[in-house]
């Protein structure tokens, strides 16, 4: 227990939920800026959308002798990249904010391309590239939130543990063709 914190009586406590009910779950004791959260979790969310179109894609247009498993490995990960894009809006209405779905904004706010992929190994490794620069993006986001707002940080972690198992998976379909190291 940590002897510089002061807990709140429950009285304090009580009053304070009852002023601007209208914020919802964002209360007094929220720390972060929440203008920049939002924005980078819009950031985040596009990022998450531009990956499930570049596996759907890639998901479709996979050929090759590793082209079924492979195929189906795409579809799996876009799935779960959906998932994170449907977590990360809620989270971003949580905290007052609108998700931004907007097609003509998507690829510039996306920290990932979408890049088609002429080859199978092509496919991969663009795969491969986005998730490793949605790693680096989370951590960062994570670092940047501290303990300012646990709950969003709590969310980026578990969607940080998926990307890093993707990468994994992904890195291993590239040591298994013949071609990767070429």
């Amino acid at each position: 227990m940590s002897a510089n914190i002061v807990l709140t009586d429950v009285k304090t406590l009580r009053k304070q939920a009852r002023q601007h009910i209208e914020e919802g779950a964002v209360t007094a004791g929220y720390a972060a800026d929440r203008t920049e959260v939002l924005t980078q979790l819009n950031n985040a969310l596009a990022t998450e959308i531009v990956c499930v179109l570049r596996y759907r894609r890639h998901h479709f247009m996979a050929r090759g002798i590793h082209a079924k498993s492979t195929a189906d490995e795409f579809l799996v990960h876009s799935n779960e990249e959906q998932g994170h894009a449907d977590r990360l809006a809620e989270r971003i209405v949580q905290l007052g904010g609108e998700p931004d779905f907007s097609p003509d904004s998507l690829s510039g706010r996306s920290h990932a391309e979408y890049r088609a992929g002429e080859s199978l190994v092509d496919m991969i490794k663009e795969n491969l590239v986005a998730e490793r620069i949605a790693i680096d993006s989370y951590r960062q986001l994570i670092q940047y939130l501290g303990d300012q707002d646990p709950t969003t940080s709590q969310l980026l972690k578990e969607i940080l543990a998926v990307e890093e198992e993707h990468a994994d998976e992904l890195a291993d379909l590239l040591a298994g063709m013949p071609i990767a190291r070429a």
